[in-house]
């Protein structure tokens, strides 16, 4: 006898990255999926702790035409933001101002990784679409949570923020970025009150068709002064990912 068994469904694991038909070895799994979990686990749980490299990703926005800002939350480490989320919900910075319609947050939230890696090509693919996105101001901040942009939006006296978040990372998924619109953002603002789309990345999401949902969303929701469970998607099927 083999001393790994095949899962007869292994064929399906070409079509999904979930931990399916892994096989098993005895009463266990392969030595190879078990080494392949302790990795996946060790690049989530990093992803959760790296920092976000700030300048950076300042260069790479000003590369394709911003001038973005950055700013921190009242967490002052990681480890503060990780224990304390109600401190990542608050600006550390009371000299933020400005004054626009829609107004962009990059924070690093919980994957720091999916920040720098798809926050320039998702904004890249929205400037294609719509001449707002040539000119929305953009604030980096760091020890971020999601609610921390609806300060911001207060701030901007924004009639929307849109917030471009790394998520929690899975073990397929270490790199998901999380976009969250809030109409007429205030501090106090639920989570009802907002619309998601998750899992921007090329495995996911693929910034195309993320960024032509996000902007139907963002003119649907400036028409309609809503977001959250008032304002459904209905930007229609999305083309192939890429």
């Amino acid at each position: 006898m083999k001393p790994v068994l095949p899962d007869p469904w292994s064929a399906l694991r070409a079509h999904t990255p979930a931990r399916i038909a892994l096989g098993r070895a005895g009463a266990s799994l392969p030595t190879k999926e078990v080494l392949g979990f302790g990795l996946a686990h060790a690049r989530a749980r990093d992803a959760v702790h790296d920092a976000l490299d700030v300048e950076r990703l300042i260069d790479d926005l000003r590369s394709i035409g911003y001038q973005p800002v950055s700013v921190r939350s009242a967490a002052s480490d990681r480890s503060t933001y990780l224990t304390r989320p109600d401190l990542g919900r608050k600006l550390n910075d009371a000299t933020l101002r400005g004054n626009a319609e829609t107004v962009v947050a990059i924070e690093d939230g919980l994957s720091a990784v999916a920040v720098q890696t798809h926050a320039v090509p998702l904004l890249s693919e929205l400037k294609k679409l719509n001449d707002r996105w040539k000119t929305v101001p953009i604030v980096v901040a760091t020890q971020g949570r999601v609610a921390l942009g609806d300060e911001i939006g207060q701030r901007f006296n924004a009639k929307l923020v849109v917030v471009l978040i790394g998520e929690r990372p899975g073990l397929t998924s270490p790199d998901s970025l999380g976009v969250y619109i809030t109409y007429a953002p205030k501090i106090g603002r639920t989570d009802a009150e907002r619309n998601c789309i998750s899992n921007v990345r090329p495995q996911g999401l693929g910034y195309a068709d993320g960024a032509r949902r996000l902007d139907w969303l963002v003119s649907a929701a400036l028409a309609r002064g809503v977001t959250g469970v008032e304002l459904k998607d209905e930007s229609g099927v999305l083309t192939n990912r890429t």
